[in-house]
């Protein structure tokens, strides 16, 4: 099976059902996106399908077939994933720093879809758990992003 991650074409031999999560991780040894709760509810799996947020631990690769993937091993050479990671950096948004990949992919394409969001559409976009509690910290960095576009 061909997939497009990271703007590189990728040849993986696996079974069409095998989550996305597993491809990255096992057979590409992108270690980047996490493994959570397996049930698409934590948000440590987040990378971008397309541009849109997606939880790859349950998301069969043969959907994805024909899709652009980024992984946070890429997203820095976005603008927007590059501002969103720096703003990371000086908000001082992770603690522990486990389920951060996924909140960095989240708010890349929150960003990407209306790049001046409200508190709420930032609270609605931004469904990632986090058990060290960074929401206030995460929330600051995406609207510092959001308050530094121009348009």
């Amino acid at each position: 099976m061909k997939l497009s991650i990271n703007g590189q074409a990728r040849d993986v031999d696996i079974e069409p059902d095998t989550p996305l999560l597993w491809v990255l991780r096992d057979e590409l040894k992108l270690k980047g996106t996490k493994y959570g709760c397996g049930v698409a509810q934590c948000g440590a799996c987040t990378v971008l399908v397309d541009g849109r947020a997606t939880r790859s631990c349950v998301l069969p690769v043969s959907v994805v077939a024909n899709s652009e993937i980024t992984t946070i091993e890429a997203i820095a050479e976005d603008a927007t994933g590059k501002a969103v990671v720096d703003a990371w950096v000086e908000h001082q948004v992770p603690q522990c720093g486990y389920c951060q990949s996924g909140q960095v992919m989240a708010a890349t394409a929150l960003l990407k879809q209306n790049a001046k969001p409200s508190s709420e559409q930032i609270a609605t976009a931004m469904t990632n758990l986090c058990r060290c509690g960074t929401y206030n910290a995460i929330e600051s960095a995406i609207a510092d992003v959001a308050g530094s576009n121009k348009g």
